[in-house]
């Protein structure tokens, strides 16, 4: 019993550790866990590498990490939303704020698109299609074109 309470109490208060949104390249291996997907390319280049993998939902998560071992960018594709709070890790809060102000403003449907000058966000799809993509602007290597994020 004893030994279930402090089992218990280490799950309780763990945090977890994640390659979100500048996260480090270090922990990509716990989004994969968290998604319960697989790892399915890896892709470096001279200016980022990109990690992409696959829930077991179905839908695709890419990472891009620049040389310096940060996650500048993360974008999704898939029949399910990922879990926002685990991508965008610290930016999530930033995220919040800004959908409810956008969504406040607004009156037609379509997508969401945020730029807060340090964060740019852009989540569209509807049911059984979803896409999105995440950069971290600060993060990004000079000379990075956002546009060749998918």
């Amino acid at each position: 019993m004893r030994d279930l309470l402090i089992a218990f109490s280490l799950l309780a208060t763990a945090t977890p550790v994640s390659a979100a949104l500048g996260g480090d390249v270090a922990s990509v291996e716990a989004d994969r866990v968290h998604i319960q997907g697989a790892l399915t390319n890896i892709v470096r280049t001279d200016r980022y590498t990109l990690h992409e993998m696959r829930s077991s939902t179905g839908t695709t998560i890419r990472e891009y990490v620049s040389p310096d071992g940060k996650v500048f960018a993360v974008s999704w594709k898939g029949p399910f939303l990922p879990d926002l709070r685990q991508v965008l890790g610290d930016y999530f809060a930033e995220y919040q704020t800004e959908a409810r102000r956008v969504r406040e403003g607004r009156r037609a449907r379509g997508p969401l698109a945020i730029d807060t000058g340090d964060l740019t966000v852009v989540v569209s799809g509807h049911t059984r299609a979803f896409t999105g993509r995440a950069i971290a602007n600060r993060l990004m290597p000079a000379g990075f074109d956002k546009n060749t994020i998918q």
